[in-house]
């Protein structure tokens, strides 16, 4: 195992409050339109302390998705560094990216991404499965977790027997089961009744207490984004307090 591989597959550190938990730094992302360049991110700055909620607004297209993708090491920046826990994602070779997004990032998407061929149960248990924890084990957090966001009753259906709002809870409990460093959500309620919503407000809460988890929440929710610790707004490439 190279040093990488060993650094991104240790446990969690425990992080006090406060404690930068995510440091953009120069952030730049380009893309190429035809024979222009398009700037989608310029040199962006952010920090975010361990234990924080912060909320990213802006238009359709203003470049929020692009900037999950980045924070989370799905895309690499054209300029500027990311750090999550104290370490670089630019510095990682694939293989530990994989390994440290496993254990220190969860993604709740739009969209739930869930497998078809397994149950909500499984689809929850499956990140930490892939981490190396026991079946049983990893099971019996998955079905925790999934109660406290209201399936407990549907652990064994698959994605395609559950609704939209079903689908999106089982999302954010795979997001949540490994008691990731950082958390980074697009439109995590948008399928969600309003009592169902509250109810993943409230287990967003208690982690970040329990274990200063940072999230970062990308939304068009204003009461979802009132609702975090600080709103920023992306626009023209650069955020800046809402």
């Amino acid at each position: 195992m190279n040093e990488e591989t060993a650094m991104a597959s240790s446990g969690n550190p425990a992080f006090a409050d406060n404690e930068i938990m995510l440091q953009c730094d120069g952030l730049t992302r380009i893309y190429r339109e035809g024979p222009q360049d398009v700037t989608v991110l310029d040199a962006l700055e952010l920090e975010v302390r361990a234990g924080e909620r912060v909320a990213v607004v802006g238009s359709s297209g203003s470049g929020k998705t692009t900037l999950l993708n980045l924070l989370g090491g799905l895309d690499h920046p054209s300029a500027g560094h990311v750090r999550i826990a104290g370490q670089s994602l630019s510095e990682m070779g694939e293989a530990a990216l994989g390994s440290f997004r496993n254990r220190h990032i969860g993604f709740v998407y739009q969209f739930h991404h869930l497998l078809a061929e397994f149950s909500a149960l499984e689809n929850v248990a499956m990140p930490l499965l892939v981490r190396g924890q026991k079946r049983q084990e990893a099971q019996e957090k998955a079905r925790d977790i999934l109660s406290k966001v209201g399936m407990a009753e549907r652990c064994e259906h698959k994605p395609g027997e559950l609704s939209g709002g079903e689908r999106q809870r089982v999302a954010i409990a795979r997001a949540l089961v490994t008691d990731p460093s950082l958390v980074l959500m697009d439109e995590p309620t948008g399928n969600l009744d309003q009592t169902t919503a509250g109810n993943i407000l409230s287990l967003m809460d208690s982690l970040a207490a329990r274990s200063a988890c940072a999230f970062i929440i990308v939304t068009h929710d204003t009461g979802l984004a009132a609702h975090q610790d600080r709103v920023m707004r992306l626009d023209q490439g650069r955020l800046s307090e809402d």
